[in-house]
């Protein structure tokens, strides 16, 4: 049984700490918090250990919140850490887990270079193998990696232009936007998300433009790919279809909408609406000779989470990264085909 901590119960951190509870060689230690916020609640409900800082001990006390210990008593413990804390904080605290010697995990608002490697399950889970630190890829990257390393099956990439609307907040920010604008992210290009999957896909040329949006559920890219030979509609949609963590819409299904994806993870019982897989919409795959056209769905808040999964195997050596990946989504009930 690999032991995981979690430093960090937010967005992130919750979802992975929920996913190592289902698999089946993993244990988790418990989760750290540095506030007693409502997350901290939901934590101790559902008895999952809590760690905190020595600094914030008594608020936690005052909270009426019972803690386990503090944070280094909750790394001593780990053999992995997943740091799951906010952008930029997780390279500090990479100093704490070198010194007491543990391997760790990093999400992708930390900078490449806190890294060996940067990390993408369908890509190159190979390189990952053994390292000491990862770092998985933000949840726009994921969803490009998984796209491009599949269509790659197909025919060679040779280059790739993509747009990317990004939702402007996750459904919990109550204190960011924009409301009532689109905001170009930056207004430079190109945009970061073709450099991060560089950190992969080394000599790839891509380059990618965004822009945010006045929404909390869901990205949505559109991506003009093209391959060395000309390709067939029904190659790319075969592909697709036949690989786990992707899922197609088709227009018949009447779902033609982020709302409507969200609605359909709502019905299928999904925990916290989550959509683990990118979802395609069917009606916008298109070819054009060797350029492929597309348009799918990311849901933020869950995409790179099975990539969390995934990554702690690699760096506890386990070396077969199709049975990580197969072990992962039959623990989660993550799927390939259709959404509906």
């Amino acid at each position: 049984m690999i032991k995981v901590a979690v430093n960090g119960y937010g967005t992130i951190g919750k979802r992975v700490a929920s996913a190592i509870l289902a698999q089946p060689d993993m244990t988790l230690v418990g989760v750290s918090k540095t506030s007693p916020n409502y997350e901290a609640y939901q934590a101790q409900r559902m008895g999952i250990n809590l760690y905190v800082t020595k600094e914030s001990l008594k608020e936690f006390e005052e909270a009426g919140i019972k803690v386990k210990g503090v944070l280094e008593d909750m790394i001593r413990e780990a053999d992995v850490v997943v740091d799951a804390t906010p952008n930029g904080v997780g390279a500090q605290y990479k100093q704490v887990y070198t010194s007491m010697g543990k391997r760790a995990l990093f999400q992708g608002g930390e900078k490449a270079n806190v890294a060996d490697v940067s990390f993408s399950a369908l890509c190159n889970y190979d390189e990952a193998v053994d390292k000491k630190y990862v770092r998985v890829v933000s949840c726009n990257t994921t969803g490009l990696l998984r796209t491009l390393c599949t269509l790659n099956r197909v025919s060679k990439i040779t280059r790739v232009r993509g747009t990317i609307v990004r939702r402007g907040a996750d459904p919990k920010e109550v204190k960011k936007g924009p409301i009532n604008s689109l905001v170009p992210d930056p207004a430079s290009i190109p945009s970061h998300h073709a450099k991060d999957v560089n950190t992969v896909l080394k000599d790839l040329d891509i380059v990618t433009m965004a822009v945010v949006a006045p929404t909390t559920l869901m990205h949505v890219h559109l991506l003009d790919v093209t391959v060395s030979s000309p390709v067939t509609r029904e190659d790319v949609l075969s592909v697709i279809s036949s690989t786990p963590r992707i899922l197609l819409v088709s227009g018949k299904s009447k779902v033609s909408s982020t709302a409507e994806i969200v609605e359909v993870a709502r019905d299928m019982g999904r925990p916290r609406n989550d959509l683990y897989e990118l979802v395609v919409f069917e009606d916008s795959v298109s070819v054009k000779g060797n350029e492929i056209f597309l348009m799918y769905a990311v849901h933020q808040e869950s995409i790179v989470v099975p990539e969390n999964v995934d990554a702690i195997r690699a760096v506890s050596g386990f070396a077969d990264g199709r049975k990580s990946i197969e072990m992962t989504n039959a623990s989660m009930g993550i799927g390939k085909g259709y959404l509906v």
